[in-house]
């Protein structure tokens, strides 16, 4: 237990630094990208940014080792379905923290980007990046178990969190409209 609330911790301050980075980050992209002419550099900013510092505290904890036997899930549905008898505390953890690795990415990529204002491009490159973390915690034999319902459940997370923010899509808003 004081292994997992020391990691917490630590993905909890780091987090907490890089919120304060965060504000004057934006800024200075902003004003960069503003200068170079980008249509819409303070909304491609906070994106840029935004994905980073929602992302990188959770693959800090997923990619930290750990004492676990680690191992390979490659069977579909299979380790949801051994969550049944779980208790609902390690539900909600396996579950809610797997769909919230790529949230931060789901929301803002296609705000981000006209390319990616779309649910299937959002899922293809969730599903690449979380396909590459189980590979790197599986090859770097970090302690973790590697399995195929994480990439799902990091991919239905990022499609989810992308629908929240549909309103707010660069391919929605026209170029004109976005203030500089």
């Amino acid at each position: 237990m004081s292994r997992t609330w020391e990691l917490w911790g630590n993905v909890i301050i780091a987090g907490s630094f890089a919120l304060l980075l965060c504000l004057p980050a934006i800024l200075l992209l902003s004003r960069h990208r503003a200068r170079a002419g980008h249509p819409a550099p303070l909304r491609t900013s906070i994106g840029d940014i935004g994905i980073v510092v929602g992302t990188a505290p959770w693959l800090w904890m997923i990619l930290t080792p750990s004492d676990g036997a680690g191992g390979v899930g490659p069977v579909p549905f299979a380790d949801l379905l051994d969550l049944l008898n779980a208790p609902p505390e390690a539900v909600l953890v396996q579950v809610g923290g797997n769909l919230l690795v790529f949230a931060a990415l789901g929301a803002l990529l296609p705000v981000r980007s006209r390319a990616m204002s779309s649910t299937a491009r959002v899922a293809a490159v969730a599903a690449a990046f979380s396909v590459v973390v189980e590979v790197l915690q599986y090859v770097l034999r970090l302690g973790r178990f590697s399995s195929v319902d994480d990439v799902l459940l990091n991919t239905a997370g990022a499609v989810i969190f992308a629908l929240v923010t549909r309103r707010w899509w660069a391919g929605r808003i026209p170029v004109e409209a976005v203030p500089r």
